[in-house]
């Protein structure tokens, strides 16, 4: 990724340079998709979303005024996008039950992660957030994938940094439910030993 920084296109762009927008969507386009395929849970409807967002951020360019991170405010029109998008589909996510939870869980699937290879935790992550409500799997991509802090990703989903916080242990405790499935039992188990 080139270093010129997100403001120096945007400036361009409010200067009349519109194609230096094509930059920023290269930039933030497979981002962009992955959050709204985690959201919508459809290919077809995630690349809309995707095309959405990115006309809403051209129209407001404007209105971007730097006190968040670009980044940060692009991932919350996409959130917004997504959220449009539901309302308009009113589909019913799965709910997981979350009767087996507890912080213990969440310290072994963490330990369980670490062991994984770089490349292979991710993947076991992504196939795992596919199994979570849309927020929730957006929630979990800014925090395993993007490194965006509570305050951030309280931005993006409006809600307060504290809110962020007890969603996102909520999240990872769902999370760990379907990762103690998924991943193999006697890894689950050799760190349970190790207690």
């Amino acid at each position: 990724m080139s270093t010129i920084s997100d403001q120096h296109y945007i400036d361009k762009i409010l200067q009349g340079e519109t194609n230096a927008f094509a930059i920023l969507v290269n930039r933030y386009k497979n981002m962009i998709f992955t959050l709204a395929l985690k959201m919508v849970k459809n290919r077809e409807e995630a690349e809309e979303v995707a095309q959405d967002t990115f006309i809403k951020i051209y129209n407001s360019l404007s209105k971007f005024k730097g006190d968040s991170k670009f980044s940060t405010w692009i991932y919350k029109i996409a959130y917004n996008t997504c959220l449009d998008r539901l309302k308009k589909n009113k589909k019913e996510d799965n709910n997981i039950s979350i009767n087996e939870f507890s912080a213990h869980l969440i310290k072994t699937m963490d330990d369980a992660l670490s062991a994984l290879e770089d490349k292979e935790r991710k993947q076991t992550i992504q196939n795992c957030l596919n199994l979570l409500p849309g927020d929730e799997s957006f929630l979990l991509t800014l925090f395993y994938f993007e490194d965006q802090s509570l305050e951030e990703i309280g931005k993006v989903m409006n809600i307060s940094a504290n809110n962020a916080k007890v969603k996102l242990f909520r999240s990872r405790q769902k999370l760990a439910v379907i990762l103690r499935k998924q991943l193999e039992p006697e890894t689950i188990q050799f760190y349970e030993g190790e207690r």
